[in-house]
């Protein structure tokens, strides 16, 4: 599978440095691109490669992992997405002080969903610390825990799968109007828990 990974901040090059020992193909994308980024791609190995934001966007599964106030420009002029699967990882954080973005009576997630048409959207890897996400996810004899939730029940299987192979034990939360509250940060009660789940 193409994964691409729109903004390699700290969630996004968590989940890209699970992902590089795997037989996936990755498309890594930022805001800046350049020599920075080409050289994380090169760190990652042969199969982890640097592009631009809309050829990343068009690959199999999409992580958008950047601060909330990019994600309108990150998911701009993205075409019909066609039902392929995009992974949210951002939360709803307006800077300075941490605040809960206005997000008129819907979850972050919904948001993110009204900007990517014809997206099979779902939640996951935004309620952890992006050092722990980072982390081995095999701790102790069991598996971190990730919560996920969305409105599709064939990508969240893609998803649940996915998290499986890396090493973490998923959680399925449900749709995204009642799990992606419970995940939301600021504001849901899961962020920051770090859970293992154990044989």
């Amino acid at each position: 599978m193409r994964i691409g990974i729109i903004g390699m901040g700290a969630i996004g090059g968590a989940f890209a440095g699970h992902l590089a020992h795997t037989a996936h193909d990755l498309l890594l994308s930022n805001s800046r691109g350049g020599e920075a980024l080409a050289a994380k791609a090169a760190a990652l190995g042969p199969r982890a490669t640097a592009v631009g934001r809309e050829e990343a966007a068009q690959a199999d599964l999409v992580i958008l992992a950047v601060p909330w106030q990019q994600v309108p420009a990150a998911l701009a002029g993205v075409p019909d997405w066609g039902g392929r699967i995009l992974v949210d990882a951002t939360n709803p954080v307006v800077q300075p002080g941490f605040r809960l973005a206005d997000l008129g009576g819907r979850t972050s997630t919904q948001v993110v969903a009204s900007l990517a048409p014809g997206a099979r959207v779902v939640k996951a890897g935004n309620t952890l610390l992006a050092a722990v996400l980072a982390a081995d996810p095999r701790h102790a004899g069991g598996k971190r825990v990730l919560f996920m939730c969305g409105d599709d029940e064939a990508s969240k299987g893609v998803v649940k799968s996915l998290l499986g192979d890396l090493g973490f034990a998923p959680v399925d939360l449900g749709t995204l109007a009642s799990g992606a509250l419970l995940q939301q940060f600021p504001g849901g009660p899961l962020p920051t828990l770090n859970l293992v789940k154990m044989p």
